[in-house]
């Protein structure tokens, strides 16, 4: 018996739209899993560095990003923002809740810090903008943490409330907060990782920026596997029909 193909343009097209798009996603899914690989390899290198002492005059770049730093000064208590929408994994439970942020002044200057206190839960059966209470220590306080680009960003689901003291954003920059609340501020974020005061209950089981890395290995997987299948799908198509034109 005779195998013959049939070229089919149409099949043909969409076979190669199909495998073009497999590629490229698939693509796309391996360029995460290396940019989440080399930002795991950056802050393993610079948490191996000593703390950094970050004062009014101490300047820190990109280059110190996920390196430990120790502050001196005290939280600007009558301005914390709350960003919505930051799940958190705590006794191996994902919960949903809010990060709590709040300026930090660096003591013997009017610099400040961003600083993303911690994680604090949603309120069981409560309304969306009903916030848990929390604790502020007072006065002049040595704050640990760990430098980090941004607080994070989520989808922003249309335009929110004027940032203001007690304001639940979406999403939160240094510069935002620094033009609506007038304070001077480093245009970095840190992350406490030490509680500070016996009060201090928030949760700091910050996510580590390898999450997610085999997933989008696995992702990137799949997509090139979806590629070939609908090129050998058409190959196999077109040899079949291309046997029964020849009988």
């Amino acid at each position: 018996m005779r195998f013959g193909f049939r070229f089919r343009p149409v099949a043909f097209i969409a076979a190669l739209v199909v495998a073009i798009i497999g590629i490229l996603l698939g693509n796309w899914q391996q360029g995460r899993a290396a940019y989440k690989t080399e930002l795991q390899e950056r802050q393993l290198a610079r948490a191996a560095e000593p703390p950094l002492d970050l004062t009014a005059s101490a300047q820190a770049g990109p280059i110190d990003e996920f390196r430990s730093v120790r502050l001196q000064g005290e939280f600007v208590a009558d301005w914390p923002v709350f960003l919505a929408n930051r799940p958190m994994t705590v006794q191996s439970r994902t919960q949903s809740g809010f990060y709590l942020a709040m300026p930090f002044k660096i003591a013997g200057s009017d610099m400040h810090v961003l600083v993303l206190r911690g994680w604090l839960p949603r309120p069981a059966g409560a309304e969306y903008g009903k916030l848990p209470a929390f604790a502020t220590p007072a006065g002049p306080l040595l704050l640990k943490g760990r430098i980090v680009a941004s607080a994070g960003k989520v989808m922003d689901l249309g335009e929110g409330p004027p940032l203001a003291p007690g304001a639940l954003v979406q999403n939160l920059t240094p510069e935002a907060l620094a033009a609506a609340s007038g304070l001077k501020l480093q245009p970095f974020v840190v992350q406490q990782t030490q509680a500070a005061g016996r009060r201090d209950a928030l949760a700091r089981n910050w996510p580590a920026p390898d999450a997610g890395i085999d997933k989008h290995r696995g992702y990137a997987f799949q997509w090139y596997a979806l590629a070939a299948l609908a090129l050998l799908f058409y190959v196999i198509t077109g040899f079949r029909r291309g046997s029964r034109t020849n009988r």
